[in-house]
């Protein structure tokens, strides 16, 4: 039986990211991947892909493939910007106030929190990222 899969590759920008939503949750509604899943891998396409958008100057493109397995969905993002892992990034400082925290970092933290065996690489110029999107989180 055939996993239900989507891969939608878009230009870095604001509209494209708001396309790529609209495109999950087209793809969770055929699926039928359970609501706090779907909400979950909504999510984390948005930060991925508002990551390129923000931060990874000179990207032509940024690719995000989901597929539903047993054990949840499993997720593919590459993009063609600046060398950037994901993973390594210094941790959100989520233990202090609002006033004192530096901006950003909590979409990574997300990340960090809600997918299991997160793997990044880089090669021949693209940045890879592969990670799990439990059923049972």
């Amino acid at each position: 039986m055939d996993q239900p899969r989507m891969t939608l590759r878009l230009p870095p920008g604001t509209e494209e990211v708001a396309r790529l939503l609209d495109e999950v949750e087209a793809f969770a509604e055929e699926a039928e991947i359970p609501t706090a899943l779907a909400m979950r891998l909504a999510l984390v396409a948005e930060e991925l892909a508002a990551n390129v958008v923000m931060h990874g100057t000179g990207a032509g493109y940024f690719a995000f493939t989901a597929t539903v397995t047993e054990a949840g969905v499993a997720i593919l993002f590459e993009d063609d910007g600046p060398a950037f892992d994901p993973l390594a990034a210094p941790e959100a400082a989520t233990g202090a106030g609002v006033d004192s925290r530096e901006v950003g970092g909590l979409g990574l933290h997300l990340l960090r929190k809600m997918t299991r065996g997160a793997a990044w690489e880089r090669a021949g110029g693209v940045n890879r990222l592969t990670c799990l999107l439990p059923r049972d989180h």
